[in-house]
């Protein structure tokens, strides 16, 4: 513990009370933490998955931590890394590496995930009103080629950015151009979207990024062609053959005579007839996102599983066990979680 006795009053130049000294050293006006030790917490509660588990690894270290302390932590400073990018958001984005050579294409991939928040009725003890509500959080992912790579079978990133959003498609789309834009999408030659067949992910890749070459990730393809064999068969095992051969086709260069196969089916009355004119649409509107061939012999994804890893680890921390959040606090949390994982650490301690 470390005392300082020093002058404070009102500044005769501007007409504000403070401490000359606190401001000189950055601190707020009624802040205990300094930056710096500021900073380390907020780092250990970014890559731990709850504020308990934080604050058990700071004591483990030697550290005085409470899981409340790391909670107002997160609150303020996920607020600060929140302004600062709204502020980006009204500048033109500036590339964080604007060194780096051109790029031959820049993957983008959107996909959404459930996360549990405390709704209008949440503590109250006699209420109609949901306590507990289910609400779509959206995340996107932007990676140049050079950054894919694999390593033991397994398919790796040197570097991503990843951003989430809760409320209107469009904004995500705004949020994660910006972030793009400032890992090297302006140094991108061509663009490239790969996601499942939500129709607000084809949306915002028409807002924000039209031209770029998008793809239909093949296993959301491949699951919608079992559901359609399932249904002329009767059963998987039956219909294995005749998948077995569509989803050949479709990744071989094949996909105009898959797609003409599965649009000639009959659908009769019944549930089969349903799911047979369900899936008939579902590949009538993605025929063009189709051409895994050629998509797949320039090197680049066919499938989306960078963002679907993605959703996972944030899942790993918004949706344990327990855990029922507010959307500010959801919000601030990820805001302060996407500082650090997307560049913009250091900001958020600079005054």
């Amino acid at each position: 513990m470390v005392e300082i006795r020093t002058w404070h009053g009102q500044d005769p130049a501007d007409g504000h009370w403070g401490c000359p000294l606190r401001e000189r050293w950055g601190l707020a006006a009624y802040q205990q933490l300094s930056p710096g030790w500021e900073q380390q917490l907020a780092f250990a509660l970014t890559v731990t998955t709850s504020y308990a588990g934080a604050a058990a690894l700071l004591r483990l270290l030697g550290h005085t931590a409470d899981d409340a302390t790391l909670h107002a932590l997160a609150q303020k400073r996920g607020a600060r890394a929140e302004a600062q990018t709204q502020q980006r958001l009204k500048q033109p984005a500036q590339e964080q590496a604007p060194q780096r050579a051109a790029s031959e294409v820049g993957v983008l991939m959107l996909d959404g995930w459930q996360v549990r928040q405390r709704g209008p009725g949440w503590g109250k003890k006699a209420t109609a009103q949901p306590r507990v509500e289910w609400h779509e959080w959206k995340t996107g992912v932007f990676y140049l080629q050079e950054q894919a790579a694999r390593k033991n079978g397994r398919g790796e990133l040197s570097d991503k950015v990843v951003v989430s959003w809760q409320g209107e498609p469009l904004e995500l789309g705004r949020r994660l151009h910006l972030a793009a834009c400032e890992h090297g999408l302006g140094r991108a030659q061509q663009k490239l979207a790969v996601s499942d067949g939500a129709p607000w992910i084809w949306n915002v890749v028409a807002d924000r990024w039209p031209g770029a070459v998008e793809v239909l990730d093949f296993y959301h393809a491949s699951q919608h062609v079992w559901n359609l064999g399932e249904a002329i068969k009767g059963d998987r095992e039956a219909a294995r053959p005749w998948v077995e051969q569509q989803l050949h086709q479709l990744r071989h260069g094949r996909q105009a005579a898959a797609l003409r196969t599965m649009a000639g089916l009959a659908a009769g009355a019944g549930p089969a007839g349903e799911v047979i004119r369900r899936e008939q649409n579902y590949f009538a509107g993605h025929a063009g996102r189709m051409n895994y061939q050629a998509v797949a012999e320039r090197g680049w994804a066919i499938g989306s599983g960078a963002v679907e890893s993605a959703c996972l680890q944030r899942q790993g921390r918004f949706k344990r066990s327990g855990q029922f959040w507010t959307q500010r606090g959801h919000h601030h949390l990820c805001a302060l979680i996407e500082a650090r994982q997307n560049g913009h650490w250091d900001a958020l301690w600079n005054q």
